[in-house]
């Protein structure tokens, strides 16, 4: 296994959508390896393959309560209810958070690394937090497009985690003066100006 290189805004291949996996390979099931070390060596709770430089449909997730990563090869959000204001990070944006709006309930579909198909359900947790976050990233969607209107990104106190789906223990922030304050909320506005990638 190695550690890859987590692709950092404004990075290109961040607002791209990966591809679908058409067969699981030995390389794909590398790549997962490759990605679940990574996560963990950046405190994160999930982790996508753009993220890493990869445009294929590949996640990996694993909350504090998981006793091993889940792998999800060509995941998707099935069913959604309810709606949830939460605080999130994300490994491709260090140092920054924000409050974003995530489903209540979520069911996801995915493969798994012997291509056999499975279904997740979360619900009021991290992990359905997390597996919108991920399968947003294979989508080229960021979390500051789910920013709730009142609020803006917040810079974190070193120390404090900002990894994907909101890990960290959610305390020495920085709010600043809200939407607006910082150089990061003027790029962020810019974000829809970036052509994303149908393909």
């Amino acid at each position: 296994m190695a550690l890859l290189k987590i692709r950092l805004v404004p990075d290109p291949i961040l607002f791209r959508k990966a591809r679908k996996v058409g067969k699981v390979t030995a390389q794909h099931r590398r790549l997962a390896a490759d990605m679940v070390e990574t996560m963990i060596e950046h405190s994160g709770v999930g982790l996508a393959a753009n993220q890493v430089g990869y445009l294929e449909r590949i996640a990996v997730v694993q909350t504090p309560d998981m006793e091993e990563a889940l792998v999800l090869v060509n995941p998707e959000i099935v069913r959604k209810e309810g709606q949830r204001e939460v605080e999130e990070g994300c490994l491709s944006v260090p140092g920054y958070r924000g409050m974003v709006l995530r489903s209540e309930k979520v069911r996801a579909r995915a493969l798994d690394l012997n291509a056999k198909p499975f279904k997740v359900d979360a619900e009021g947790s991290l992990l359905a937090q997390a597996l919108e976050h991920e399968i947003d990233h294979l989508n080229g969607i960021m979390y500051m497009d789910h920013l709730v209107a009142h609020t803006g990104l917040y810079k974190v106190e070193e120390g404090d985690g900002d990894g994907a789906g909101g890990d960290g223990d959610g305390h020495n922030h920085n709010h600043g003066g809200g939407k607006g304050d910082s150089g990061f909320d003027v790029w962020h506005r810019g974000l829809h100006g970036v052509e994303r990638d149908g393909g």
